[in-house]
């Protein structure tokens, strides 16, 4: 597979050496067969994904750096996946199409790959980053799962080799200690990034517990902008002033909150 521009710009960027490189390319029917628990999930796959490349695997042996293990989850390896996804056929008949949904789609791949991935998504809403930790299924001996939501990112279409961002995601500035903190370091990474799209500049966290409250206050962030779209949305269809002027009190200082969490980013 010829990968997209933007891609390869992103795989250079890693750095990774020759000695992990696999490049090969994944079927789709493993994807389907181990990732799409539901008929629309299937179609989805076979829809949407046009090819699928497997560049990397981050081993012990390939990267230098020590596997993990403990009660809960094993890093035996870290797969470096690309897969270029395309528009989808809207109903029989016609040429209408529509755009794979990129979270349902980022999650499919990650279920259907058996170890901790970072996965570049070529799509035609854009470039994406997405990457998902995982740990033993508690109810099935030897099943893995996604230890919560995978964390999905859309990088800038204007996005350079100088921006500090792409710097950051090199694989030799991931922590080597195994291979859980060095993917790790790649998750902070993706929540720089985001706490950059709020902010409009990217600076990287020297510290677990800076990365850890810049993720608490993304989440406040979310929360009041959902909060303050549904009182806006009240405030536009009330009728009666009082309860006007009190939605947009709320609204002041909601505002004020979420300034405030802003400031911690």
């Amino acid at each position: 597979m010829t990968l997209r521009a933007p891609t390869s710009f992103v795989v250079s960027a890693l750095g990774l050496p020759a000695s992990c490189r696999v490049d090969q390319r994944v079927p789709k029917k493993m994807l389907v067969e181990n990732g799409a628990p539901t008929s629309a999930d299937r179609r989805l796959i076979n829809d949407c994904v046009e090819e699928v490349q497997w560049l990397a695997a981050l081993k012990p042996n390939t990267v230098g750096v020590a596997d993990y293990l403990d009660g809960e989850r094993e890093y035996l390896e870290v797969a470096v996946l690309c897969v270029t996804a395309r528009h989808a056929p809207q109903g029989e008949g016609g040429n209408a199409t529509r755009s794979p949904n990129i979270t349902r789609l980022a999650e499919l791949l990650h279920r259907a790959v058996p170890y901790p991935a970072l996965l570049l998504l070529a799509a035609p809403q854009g470039l994406f980053l997405s990457l998902a930790h995982k740990r033993w299924a508690q109810n099935e001996a030897g099943k893995v799962v996604l230890d919560g939501e995978p964390a999905t990112v859309d990088l800038a279409l204007d996005i350079t080799a100088e921006h500090p961002f792409v710097q950051a995601l090199a694989l030799a500035r991931q922590p080597q200690a195994n291979l859980l903190v060095l993917y790790q370091g790649w998750m902070d990474c993706l929540t720089d990034w985001q706490a950059a799209k709020v902010t409009g500049t990217f600076t990287a966290a020297t510290t677990p517990a800076q990365t850890a409250a810049r993720r608490e206050a993304l989440r406040t962030c979310q929360r009041l902008e959902l909060e303050g779209a549904r009182l806006r949305a009240l405030a536009a269809k009330e009728k009666q002033m009082a309860k006007q002027v009190d939605l947009n009190l709320a609204l002041k200082r909601l505002q004020a909150d979420l300034a405030m969490a802003r400031e911690q980013l």
